[in-house]
């Protein structure tokens, strides 16, 4: 993966996967509790403000307290968290401006190994 993510001035939304790519992947069923990867929380702490952060999950409503705790806990940034999402693909379909910038980016990245590239504003 490049190491830089070029990126337009404008405002993002930004959208994660919760196991196995902010945290370990079922380390809540198999150690009884979450581990955040390492890297994840200085990441999101570089994402602008103005920035939204939305964080998917299949994790049924059961988990969703001690989810968020978790969350809170270590002060992990987000807007939203939807539960209870399918574990397909995720498909992520926006437009293409007059000018040419792509407004969908997608990244995939290895299972509880979170590598993505230095956030760059470029244009």
């Amino acid at each position: 993966m490049d190491n830089q993510l070029n990126l337009s001035t404008l405002s993002k939304t930004w959208i994660f996967d919760l196991d196995g790519t902010l945290v370990k992947h079922n380390g809540y069923k198999l150690d009884g509790m979450d581990t955040l990867l390492e890297g994840v929380k200085e990441y999101l702490e570089n994402i602008p403000r103005e920035d939204k952060v939305i964080i998917l999950t299949s994790r049924t409503e059961e988990y969703r307290e001690a989810t968020i705790t978790f969350l809170r806990r270590h002060c992990i940034r987000y807007d939203e968290i939807l539960f209870h999402m399918p574990m397909g693909e995720r498909i992520v379909v926006n437009d293409r401006k007059p000018s040419g910038l792509d407004m969908a980016v997608a990244m995939n990245i290895d299972r509880n190994l979170f590598q993505l590239p230095e956030i760059v504003r470029v244009f």
